[in-house]
């Protein structure tokens, strides 16, 4: 009878979502969709162009489309698409794992020979909560209990587990120097960054102090001047053809305080054998020869079975996953990418596999095939196109999968508290309710991820704006009146 009972009662729930859908909207759907067109056909944005999609996830109803299924740039909102499905290929609780090895003896505390560092892709190895030197610690201990002490080869970069492009395809050459655009490799330290700094001389017309740290494998060519006191400073920092060199130039007023820029390294593989090698030294293991990439290495070196030394473990992809959404982070994105074609394929890990292991759990997910262009994994690339229709499909699969429901949502910035939404939408009905992804690049501007209504119903949304040449600022904040309308919503 009970059994009997609750099967009506499904029955009638059923029938009801039926009824309504067939009734179509209601009078406060109607409302907000009207809400929606005054904030989207606002007159600063007459030349732009905006997509969007809001959808229930407890009705499943559509509540407002404009250009849904129209392919925009999506920036890092990207990044929702290749965190689907690295946490849907790899799994939440998957580790890359960095090894050193050798193929030399040890003779009275002396590895003869070189100490090879493999990796297969760790972004972790940096300075967040001091986990590089952690690790590096840990390195030094486990040597000095293998009874090493000095070694007399060098440190060799097995970087072999990724293929060599660790940009991607449709990046602008104008930013290819900054922080954010940092090459990807299957070895990574520091996020693959280093910081220049430009200090003023005594007096104007002194040339700069300029000073990189730590040392990334670049060469300077120094251009800047000491400006007269209360001048403008104005710094270029601008990448050579070969890659290798940075041209730092322009003024910096005399007595004006240092300034700082973050620079991308030429060479990954390079940079972390040197700071390894750097690192040991620090710790009391003497290292007699030089860092050298796996390339070089094999070439002088004969090719014999390798010992594993020490293994270490990144944190798992939940927590690696949250530092790159919450902040933005590229360059973990596009080591995912990577991961995910290398596990796919048992090939060195490339963009392409990476997008070809997205486009199988897509495809498996019953995401429409052109309803998104991927070309990276970060959405630096202008040949990026996603639809928003596309993004609010991804975000209810996940969403709707007890595997992804929890997980992928703490990895999202929280309107008004943290990541890079920490200052938007405050003292609003949306603070500490919307949670979602944002999206920047020149004339690009997203947000996505998921807000509740005053009734509590749980609420989908994707919007991005393309091909405007207002202030980003004032993008963001019709972006932001529109979350906060959701947030307002109320159905009943």
């Amino acid at each position: 009878m009970r059994s009997s009972r609750r099967g009506s009662t499904a029955l009638l729930v059923a029938a009801t979502v039926l009824t309504a859908a067939a009734a179509g909207p209601s009078r406060n759907e109607r409302r907000l969709a009207q809400d929606l067109d005054r904030i989207f056909t606002a007159p600063a944005m007459e030349h732009g162009l905006w997509g969007v999609d809001v959808r229930s996830l407890d009705s499943r109803r559509v509540l407002y489309a404009r250009n849904a299924g129209t392919l925009m740039m999506p920036a890092s909102n990207l990044k929702i698409l290749t965190l689907a499905a690295a946490a849907e290929s790899l799994g939440w609780d998957y580790r890359f794992k960095t090894t050193l090895e050798t193929v030399a003896d040890v003779e009275d505390g002396a590895l003869k020979g070189d100490l090879i560092v493999r990796g297969t892709g760790d972004p972790t190895i940096n300075g967040r909560d001091g986990r590089a030197a952690a690790v590096f610690d840990s390195w030094a201990a486990s040597l000095r209990a293998a009874g090493i002490t000095r070694i007399d080869g060098g440190v060799v970069a097995d970087d072999s587990a990724f293929d060599r492009t660790g940009i991607g395809q449709g990046w602008s050459w104008d930013y290819l120097q900054d922080g954010y655009a940092a090459p990807a490799g299957a070895l990574e330290y520091n996020e693959n960054v280093g910081t220049v700094t430009v200090r003023p001389g005594a007096m104007a017309g002194d040339q700069a102090a300029i000073e990189l740290t730590p040392l990334v494998g670049l060469q300077l060519l120094h251009r800047v001047v000491t400006g007269d006191a209360g001048s403008t400073t104005a710094v270029t920092v601008t990448r050579q053809a070969d890659a290798a060199a940075l041209e730092i130039g322009g003024s910096i007023a005399a007595g004006a305080p240092p300034l700082t820029r973050q620079v991308a390294v030429a060479n990954p593989a390079r940079y972390f054998a040197h700071s390894l090698l750097l690192a040991l030294v620090d710790r009391g293991i003497a290292v007699r020869g030089l860092p050298v990439e796996i390339q070089e290495w094999q070439y002088r070196v004969a090719q014999l079975p390798r010992r594993v030394l020490v293994e270490t473990s990144s944190p798992p992809l939940r927590e690696i996953a949250t530092t790159m959404m919450k902040v933005s982070q590229n360059l973990y994105a596009e080591t995912l990418l990577r991961a995910m074609g290398a596990a796919r394929s048992g090939k060195p890990g490339s963009a392409d596999a990476g997008i070809e292991a997205a486009r199988a759990v897509f495809t498996a997910w019953g995401v429409a095939p052109d309803g998104y262009v991927q070309v990276d994994g970060s959405g630096l690339s202008r040949y990026d196109y996603v639809t928003a229709e596309t993004i609010v499909a991804v975000l209810e699969h996940l969403h709707a999968d007890p595997r992804h429901e929890a997980a992928f949502a703490s990895t999202l910035a929280i309107a008004g508290k943290d990541g890079t939404v920490a200052s938007r939408m405050k003292a609003t009905r949306a603070e500490a309710n919307a949670i979602a992804k944002t999206g920047s690049i020149s004339n690009v501007r997203a947000l996505s991820g998921y807000v509740r209504t005053r009734d509590g119903e749980t609420l989908a949304f994707s919007i991005l704006a393309n091909s405007f040449a207002i202030p980003a600022a004032t993008v963001n904040y019709i972006t932001d009146l529109a979350v906060e309308r959701l947030a307002n919503h109320r159905n009943r």
